[in-house]
């Protein structure tokens, strides 16, 4: 009987996925009657493979010194949403160009929001760049339609906050279900994951006795998830590893 593990790699962390290879009822088994999912729970489900696959976007693509951002509109302000689409994609023209004059590729991941009450302003996460003028100083040149706000991000729980946000259900209104969906840069490195097979005493010893980590790095003990699937009644094991000295990004300002 035998396992997939899918690893994904990052700058400063390595995360593996155990989970059974195969169609339910491989001979061998035992285990009791397989359950069928509710639509809840495939939602549900969906949702979290949803989440965890941003999250691995953002750690494949940025790190430590790149910029979460805040677009905002004035207080008061109100626009349809298809004014603040233009707005955003003027933004992203003028900001392209800009990081164009510097040798730089612009990498961002954006969504728009609009709240209870009707207010916009758009979450978007950007590469820096360190050069002259930075990135700080082009945001705000080039955002035309009010004053953005910024925060650094830093990686502790691998971006798991900012994925969350960014693939929340909108407000349920008129506007807000018009701004379903994040919106990626399409130079963005997708994370695949590398996969190789283990048979059932391996992961089975994993799932016992916790993972071990690879010479450099620490386990994130709060990353470890392990036990026995509800459906199929095998055993999975997910975790992340991580880097004991970080790899700093290379400062090019």
């Amino acid at each position: 009987m035998a396992y997939w593990q899918k690893k994904w790699e990052f700058t400063n962390s390595n995360e593996y996925e155990y989970t059974y290879v195969g169609n339910y009822g491989a001979k061998g088994e035992k285990r009791a009657a397989r359950k069928k999912k509710t639509p809840e729970q495939v939602k549900q489900q969906n949702v979290i493979n949803r989440k965890n696959y941003v999250r691995r976007l953002i750690k494949k693509n940025f790190g430590p010194g790149d910029y979460w951002i805040t677009l905002k509109y004035p207080k008061g302000t109100r626009k349809p949403v298809e004014v603040v689409k233009k707005d955003v994609r003027n933004f992203i023209d003028r900001m392209r160009n800009a990081y164009k004059k510097q040798g730089e590729p612009l990498l961002y991941i954006y969504r728009i929001e609009v709240g209870k009450r009707g207010g916009i302003h758009v979450h978007m996460i950007l590469n820096r760049v360190r050069g002259k003028p930075a990135t700080d100083v082009l945001v705000e040149r080039n955002w035309k339609a009010g004053r953005p706000h910024f925060a650094l991000l830093y990686e502790d729980g691998g971006y798991d906050q900012l994925a969350s946000y960014l693939t929340k259900a909108p407000e349920d209104t008129e506007e807000g279900q018009k701004t379903k969906g994040y919106v990626p840069s399409r130079n963005l490195v997708k994370p695949e994951p590398k996969k190789k097979t283990y048979f059932r005493r391996t992961v089975e010893k994993l799932v016992k006795e916790g993972p071990v980590p690879t010479d450099g790095y620490y386990i994130d003990q709060d990353s470890v998830v392990r036990g026995e699937n509800a459906f199929t009644g095998m055993s999975y094991l997910h975790y992340t590893e991580v880097r004991k000295k970080p790899i700093e990004r290379a400062d090019d300002g």
